[in-house]
C-alpha cells in the first residue's frame, strides 16, 4: 500500500478539518455544523471509486467505515447513519458519513444543497474534533 504520493482533493482539504489517521483513511470533519458530518479519504493515490480498491483495501476501508460510523452514533446519537460515496464534484475516491436526526434541515431528504454550509466556531470544532477522535482510539 504505497501512501507517500498520496495529496488530498483541494476541495476536501479546503472544507474539512483533519481528525486522525487511520490504517488507510484519513478521517476529516466536515466544515459544516448543521449535520455532524465526517469524511473518510483512502491515502492512497489515483482512486476514484470503490472498486478501484485492491480486495484487502476495501476490507480495510469498510471496517474503517464501520468504526468511525459506530463513532459516530456513540457520540451525536442520531436517529439514522448515512455513508455515501458519490464523487461527482470531487473524484478523488471519499465516503461520507453523516448523523442524521429527524428534526435537521433536510430531513428526510439527502443534505446536499439544502441548507447553505455554516461552519463551526473554533471550540465547538475542537470539541467535537476530540469526541470523535477518543471514539477512534
Amino acid at each position: 500500500m504505497d501512501t507517500a504520493s498520496f495529496k488530498l482533493d483541494p476541495i476536501l482539504e479546503k472544507d474539512t478539518v483533519e481528525i486522525a489517521r487511520l490504517e488507510v483513511c484519513r478521517v476529516l470533519l466536515m466544515r459544516d455544523k448543521t449535520y455532524p458530518w465526517v469524511i473518510l479519504v483512502p491515502a492512497l493515490s489515483g482512486l476514484r471509486d470503490l472498486d478501484d480498491l485492491s480486495p484487502s483495501e476495501r476490507t480495510q476501508v469498510m471496517a474503517e467505515v464501520d468504526r468511525v460510523s459506530k463513532t459516530m452514533k456513540a457520540v451525536f446519537e442520531p436517529y439514522k447513519m448515512n455513508v455515501a460515496a458519490l464523487g461527482n464534484v470531487v473524484e478523488q475516491l471519499h465516503i461520507h458519513i453523516i448523523a442524521r436526526f429527524q428534526g435537521d434541515p433536510a430531513w428526510p431528504g439527502p443534505v446536499w444543497g439544502v441548507h447553505p454550509a455554516t461552519d463551526y466556531d473554533e471550540d465547538t470544532r475542537q470539541h467535537v474534533i476530540r469526541e470523535i477522535y477518543a471514539g477512534l482510539v
